[in-house]
């Protein structure tokens, strides 16, 4: 051992006495040392707060079925620098904090926190059972600047990411289905997604019917209406400008909100305007309705619910949204069937952005990827102690 407390050091050599004999790494038969490789240096726990190496000269064995192999050590996984004591301290410091953090905690370059992080969920990947989830969530999540997505699947029952893939194409979700035989996929019970047609089309391809299976979530549902809200917004401000009137100047943040999350301070002025004859104030009422079909407890009485009144309302950009969302009818009606919502999907989406946030991004998307199974993948990320 060797102790420099200039360099707030320690460095500890380890041997293996003369005529040890070592197990075969593949076949556990015990064999005599063959040669020992260079000289490799471990990354060990800190010492009374001194950065602390082990070095060693692995033994490797000969073999008659294998060949010559190195042997397994006592204290690192295969093809490791640090120790397996090591990594599981630094996966639980990744785990509280961000990879620049815990680079800083750990007194490690980015490049091998990283590599921690990476081996770990390969760790976990492998170790992860092969169980079909019985209710799906499917979305997608920015992976940068621009149209870059990736496509989420998730377990609703676990709250856990199951899949991930680049873009958000119909290829993107048929790579999680080809995962499970035809018979596995009848394991599938109900999946839940927003209205686009990529991932329709490839549940619809793998799942026998898919178009019962289908739950179209209220977040995209209401996502339509309130897109439809702001459009009419936008044309009827413009009118009113024209006319020097500027009643809506100003409001668009207030139409947004459902009736329910309205912040105190804006109440008594959002109350005026739905008062006043205002195309918006009609849109965002009919906005509102939708928002009760999840409290039907039959299937009749949501059908009737709200589609005649947002196609007579002669609002254009509501009546389209209205047309929309008949096209998907199916998908909707489906709820009443499934009782599933893509809420749990939403849950991992929503940490996923703040661990995007807490990177100020990720120009690779691959170490994005990375993030979100370690954190939200549910994997086993510990390497097991000797």
């Amino acid at each position: 051992m060797d102790l420099s407390v200039e360099s707030g050091r320690v460095d500890v050599w380890a041997e293996h006495p003369r005529l040890t004999r070592f197990t075969c790494p593949k076949c556990d038969q015990v064999l005599p040392v063959y040669d020992h490789t260079e000289e490799r240096t471990f990354r060990h726990l800190d010492s009374c707060a001194f950065l602390t190496y082990l070095h060693a000269r692995p033994p490797r064995v000969e073999c008659p079925t294998h060949g010559v192999l190195q042997v397994a050590l006592p204290w690192a996984e295969p093809m490791s620098r640090f120790t397996v004591l090591f990594e599981r301290l630094a996966i639980d410091v990744l785990k509280e904090c961000d990879v620049e953090g815990a680079r800083k905690l750990l007194r490690l370059s980015w490049d091998e926190t990283w590599h921690l992080m990476d081996q770990a969920v390969k760790r976990g990947l492998a170790a992860k059972p092969h169980v079909v989830p019985a209710k799906v969530g499917v979305d997608e999540k920015s992976a940068g600047r621009g149209q870059s997505y990736i496509t989420v699947v998730s377990n609703l029952d676990t709250d856990t990411v199951e899949y991930l893939a680049d873009e958000r194409r119909q290829a993107s979700l048929d790579g999680f289905f080809e995962k499970f035989s035809t018979e596995e996929r009848k394991g599938i019970a109900a999946v839940a997604m927003d209205m686009w047609d990529p991932y329709i089309n490839s549940t619809r391809q793998h799942l026998e019917d898919a178009n019962d299976k289908i739950v179209f979530d209220r977040y995209h549902l209401m996502k339509y209406m309130t897109g439809a809200v702001d459009t009419v917004r936008k044309q009827e401000n413009r009118a009113l400008l024209a006319s020097d009137n500027k009643t809506l100047a100003g409001t668009k943040y207030l139409w947004l909100y459902s009736k329910e999350n309205l912040p105190e301070r804006h109440q008594d002025r959002f109350a005026t305007l739905r008062g006043a004859d205002l195309k918006t104030a009609r849109a965002w009422a009919i906005k509102e309705s939708p928002r009760h079909f999840w409290s039907y407890k039959r299937r009749g009485w949501a059908e009737k619910h709200w589609y005649f009144w947002a196609t007579h309302s002669r609002l254009q950009p509501v009546i389209d949204a209205a047309h929309t969302l008949k096209r998907h009818e199916a998908g909707l009606m489906s709820y009443f069937t499934n009782r599933v919502s893509n809420a749990g999907a939403e849950g991992p989406n929503s940490r996923i952005q703040a661990i995007r946030v807490s990177a100020r991004g990720y120009r690779n998307r691959e170490h994005f990827k990375t993030a979100i199974w370690f954190h939200l993948g549910g994997l086993q990320l510990y390497p097991a102690i000797p």
